[in-house]
């Protein structure tokens, strides 16, 4: 019996590891390599009623607190050696509850964390570099993103 659930338990853990490592902060985001598309009117109000939904807000707010714990309980708090993927959750967390109609792909590596993507204005440009600083462990940014205003 203690088999069976310790074969549940590792089966759920790793369900979830592959489940949140999605780097995009919709649906809508390019991948890496991909030019930023222009999104539709459509695609950018979806965008922004699922990142301002009351339930999206605490999701996002939950996954910001639980990796701040894993840190504070596993790395003293430190923002050195915390991981790559800890890092690009929570700017892209960060980014998708500050920047509603944005479709960005986040990527860290080393403390730097590239940004790729749209965003519907220059003030929303301008911000994803002070958004992201403010996770702990971001040494730098690199914003590759173009400003898009939505097509009709």
């Amino acid at each position: 019996m203690k088999k069976l659930a310790i074969a549940l338990l590792g089966t759920a853990l790793a369900l979830g590891a592959t489940a949140c490592q999605e780097k995009r902060t919709s649906a809508d985001a390019p991948d890496g390599d991909e030019n930023p598309p222009a999104l539709s009117a459509e695609q950018q109000e979806e965008a922004s009623e699922d990142a301002t939904s009351a339930i999206r807000r605490e999701q996002l707010d939950a996954d910001i607190r639980a990796r701040e714990q894993r840190n504070n309980a596993f790395n003293d708090g430190d923002a050195e050696g915390r991981t790559d993927i800890d890092i690009a959750s929570e700017v892209r967390s960060k980014l998708e509850a500050n920047l509603p109609e944005s479709a960005l792909t986040i990527e860290a590596e080393d403390g730097l964390v590239t940004v790729q993507g749209t965003v519907v204005t220059q003030d929303q440009y301008d911000e994803i570099e002070v958004l992201a600083k403010e996770i702990k462990g971001v040494q730098s940014v690199i914003v590759d993103a173009a400003v898009t205003s939505a097509q009709s």
